[in-house]
């Protein structure tokens, strides 16, 4: 039987969860029901819902005032921060579409970036107006976020949920950086989607520690928060991420896998919970999620729920809410998505789609069939219609006598073993030009030590080499080496994958 959100949370609290047409709607009901109440911590300060608004209502005049309207594009250029929030708010509230600019690209890059997106003007951050350099000399307007006016200007309600929300960066399914552009209705369907599956919603306290650059921040983390109510603290450092918590006591966390590794491992080492006595829950993506977060930290009263998304499709395609019974899967499909898997891989319509990549007619006609977006993912349903990621098409292994080889799926196996942390497997060529598999494997160093073995590495490697060999024969690894370093990984922290190379 096929299973539902609604078989994990109240009538109730189900029913309340639906997606707002547009960004200004979504604010104007925050503003009426939360006014009073924080939404942003940041540097010290408290900022309610009606002084945000405040302070965005500034913004949406200076941007008015510098002969912008709705309909244009408006680079957003902060890092995380207070001014970032007011910013994405003011522009996306005046009807206007945000390219959100990651912070720590070069003034190049910025202007580059601007001009691809066709960006109006740049709404930036203090602390980056170092960067701004060519635009200025180029004559792109440059707005401050410190910008004052006598009067704030109002929400802008003639928005339509097809207008441009938000361009975010993606690498989607090439690895090219590209710009993905949502509407108002994706923006708020991913929103609305991160309140599915979960026994407690509104009323939480949030802590950012990924940037908002990325969609899982921006839209997961921000939106969401600000959606139901929630109080949102920024780290302004993330060195001092475990000082913050134990400050501001979060009961919802939203991270990629290594974050929560880091915090697991401290908190095995310092033998308390690093992540305060308060947390509910850890909402886990942007990567592969290990089985083995999921149990430990249910062993701490935290439940760690594993997810899927993607830029191109406003962050959110499915949640688990049933994290404990599935483990490995990314959980149910959430509403309003239509899906066929073609030849493994997962292609997607729905409300959360992204309209295309801004100024990339090429990628747009490799990403869609059809009016299918091609996720590149490879996947399987269960009976009960849980998602499981089994790898990605473009990282296929074809080998010699014509044997497809995910390595995710390979390296799922390995990854069940509590002494690896994670792995690659990947195609080598020896010195005679033979092709064979190889196997690297960075070891969980938590578990490691609870060993209490002399050669405890001696014990890891049995443990490779009797999963390696419970493999057919055309899956094992010719080669097994146990790392003594992480992997390269990319600002998301998935692991950058070796290309094919001899050793």
């Amino acid at each position: 039987m096929k299973k539902t959100f609604a078989d994990y949370q109240s009538p109730e609290l189900f029913s309340s969860i639906r997606a707002f047409g547009t960004t200004s709607e979504m604010w104007e009901n925050c503003l009426m029901k939360y006014a009073d109440s924080p939404a942003i911590v940041y540097d010290g300060q408290t900022h309610t819902f009606s002084e945000l608004e405040a302070d965005a209502a500034i913004l949406r005049t200076a941007l008015l005032g510098a002969g912008l309207k709705a309909g244009d594009r408006v680079s957003v250029f902060a890092p995380n921060s207070y001014e970032f929030v007011k910013a994405f708010l003011a522009v996306s509230t005046s009807g206007m579409t945000a390219a959100v600019i990651p912070a720590q690209l070069d003034e190049m890059s910025l202007f580059g970036v601007t001009m691809k997106f066709s960006a109006k003007a740049i709404l930036y951050a203090p602390v980056l107006e170092g960067k701004l350099n060519i635009a200025k000399a180029k004559g792109i307007p440059c707005i401050s976020t410190d910008a004052a006016a006598e009067k704030g200007s109002p929400i802008n309600k003639n928005v339509k949920p097809e207008d441009g929300c938000a361009i975010m960066f993606t690498g989607g399914t090439t690895g090219k950086s590209k710009g993905a552009l949502l509407s108002n209705r994706a923006v708020m369907q991913g929103t609305a989607n991160g309140c599915y599956g979960l026994e407690v919603v509104y009323g939480q306290r949030y802590l950012l520690a990924i940037p908002l650059s990325h969609v899982f921040g921006l839209i997961r983390n921000l939106l969401t928060s600000l959606y139901t109510g929630s109080a949102l603290f920024i780290c302004k450092d993330n060195k001092d991420l475990f000082r913050d918590i134990a400050m501001f006591r979060p009961t919802m966390l939203v991270v990629v896998p290594a974050l929560a590794e880091m915090a697991l491992a401290l908190s095995r080492r310092f033998g308390k919970n690093m992540l305060g006595e308060d947390m509910k829950y850890i909402i886990c993506g942007a990567a592969a999620v290990a089985p083995y977060l999921v149990t430990e930290y249910e062993k701490m009263g935290i439940h760690l729920c594993p997810g899927y998304g993607l830029t191109e499709t406003a962050n959110l395609v499915s949640g688990n809410p049933d994290f404990l019974a599935k483990p490995d899967s990314v959980g149910l499909l959430y509403p309003n998505q239509e899906v066929k898997i073609v030849d493994g891989e997962l292609w997607l319509k729905g409300a959360n789609l992204m309209d295309g990549y801004v100024g990339d007619p090429e990628e747009n006609a490799a990403a869609f069939e059809d009016g299918w977006f091609k996720t590149g993912d490879l996947v399987r349903f269960d009976d009960e219609g849980f998602l499981y990621i089994t790898g990605r098409k473009k990282e296929l292994i074809i080998l010699d006598n014509g044997e497809n080889i995910s390595p995710a799926e390979v390296e799922a196996f390995f990854n069940k073993i509590e002494l690896v942390q994670d792995s690659q497997i990947f195609e080598a060529v020896d010195e005679n030009g033979k092709h064979y598999l190889s196997l690297e494997v960075v070891p969980r160093m938590t578990e490691i030590a609870k060993l209490g073995a002399e050669k405890p590495m001696e014990v890891l490697m049995a443990e490779l080499v009797k999963v390696n060999q419970s493999l057919p024969a055309y899956e094992r690894a010719q080669k097994i080496v146990i790392r003594e370093t992480d992997f390269v990984r990319t600002p998301s922290m998935k692991i950058i994958r070796y290309k094919l190379e001899k050793n």
